[in-house]
């Protein structure tokens, strides 16, 4: 695969300057940074998007999280290892990423009132956006992944 474009952001510097704002108020939200890693992989996962499973895995490695934890991830339903938070903010993040399918049911929305405040579920909310906007510019400028260029020069 080709990059379409190398360094699509650079093209665009107030755009990528609002982004990383966002993201550095994510940071700042209260929302547990594991948690916020796990959404970025779940909506990475149903769009298809190598370059930003690729960060985001090495990203939660480095924050401590567990190798099989990263497996299961693709079948949290049926794993035992996600507690009650992290299954509200994964059914979520299906909802939000698949929303033209879902339209953001309230089987979705009710967990997270049970183990988010208001403002968590907002700040939740613009992460799984955020993400969502990444996957879209990574695949559509047909962006690699940092460890396949890695393999590639080694």
């Amino acid at each position: 695969m080709t990059p379409r474009i190398k360094a699509p952001l650079k093209h665009v510097p107030q755009a990528m300057k609002a982004m990383i704002a966002l993201e550095a108020s994510l940071k700042d939200s209260g929302l547990e940074p594991t948690l916020l890693e796990l959404v970025k992989m779940r909506a990475s996962q149903i769009n298809g998007c190598a370059f930003c499973i690729d960060m985001h895995v090495t990203e939660a490695r480095k924050l401590g999280e567990s190798d099989m934890r990263l497996h299961m991830l693709n079948a949290w339903r049926e794993s035992s290892l996600f507690s009650a938070r992290e299954r509200a903010a994964l059914a979520w993040t299906e909802a939000l990423t698949r929303v033209a399918d879902t339209h953001a049911p309230d089987a979705d929305y009710a967990p997270l009132e049970d183990v988010f405040s208001e403002d968590e579920i907002v700040n939740l909310s613009l992460g799984i956006g955020a993400i969502n906007l990444w996957n879209r510019l990574q695949i559509g400028f047909q962006a690699i992944p940092t460890s396949e260029l890695q393999h590639a020069a080694a």
